[in-house]
């Protein structure tokens, strides 16, 4: 199997070396893993792209090259550049430092890797490491996705449902905030929403007198609905969810239509 790997959290992450014992030991002794990953951490980027810009490559070692641009750009540098006529088998995009499970998927560049890979027609997983008290302090914030990711895969691989539709599904793993002997399962999710915490804007002033904006997160303890991907995570539990790139609201296409039409 050839494995494409890329992040946001860039080429020197600590994320990506876990993946990429993860995608060694999916891959097989027989197997290839490459990495194309960002020179500079690409976090909250989405899905861009840098269409009115050129990227720098620069391979670093065998089968590892650092681009200049977002996920999305090392998605596509991989599949027309480093891996030009040998397009890989999987994509995989992560292991990302925080979760990317609620509304952080609309923002999180290791979802846009993965969405990348999935719109050129590649079976793609992201994963993320859900962080919190019981883990923060750990010598490896990544254990649970360094014991559990390789089986989640696997099990993704020979029981997901890997369509060629035209908006093909993708899948987004997140790992809980725990040790990795304290996790106590998967749990097939929807993607969750956080009612009581938005991104917001926190200003300072700097020594020169300017006026600066820094983009503040919200909490990321506080649980989703029931059946969702964060309630999954802090209640112990790994959260699977598919995705589709498709952003129609299918539920109220009738309703619009009965309206407009």
């Amino acid at each position: 199997m050839r494995i494409l790997l890329t992040n946001d959290d860039g080429i020197n992450a600590p994320g990506l070396k876990v993946l990429e014992a993860i995608a060694a030991e999916i891959a097989g002794p027989k197997g290839e893993v490459w990495t194309v990953a960002p020179a500079f951490e690409q976090s909250g980027v989405g899905h861009c792209i840098s269409y009115v810009h050129p990227t720098m490559i620069a391979e670093l070692g065998p089968k590892r090259f650092a681009a200049e641009g977002s996920p999305a750009d090392c998605v596509l540098a991989g599949l027309y550049d480093v891996l030009a006529g040998n397009p890989p088998d999987l994509v995989l995009s992560g292991v990302n430092r925080g979760n990317n499970a609620a509304e952080n998927v609309l923002y999180s560049g290791t979802i846009g890797g993965a969405m990348e890979a999935a719109l050129q027609g590649l079976p793609a997983i992201a994963l993320s490491q859900y962080y919190g008290p019981r883990n923060i302090t750990l010598e490896n914030g990544f254990e649970a996705a360094t014991a559990h990711g390789a089986g989640v895969i696997r099990k993704l691989l020979d029981n997901g449902h890997w369509d060629e539709s035209d908006y093909r599904v993708f899948y987004n793993v997140n790992f809980p905030p725990l040790p990795a002997d304290a996790v106590k399962g998967t749990r097939v999710t929807a993607q969750g929403y956080r009612r009581e915490t938005r991104f917001g804007i926190e200003a300072q002033i700097a020594p020169n007198g300017r006026r600066f904006l820094w983009i503040k997160g919200g909490r990321q303890d506080l649980p989703t609905a029931p059946g969702t991907d964060a309630h999954a995570n802090l209640d112990g539990y790994i959260s699977v969810t598919p995705m589709r790139v498709d952003l129609t609201a299918h539920d109220r296409l009738d309703a619009l239509r009965a309206a407009l039409e």
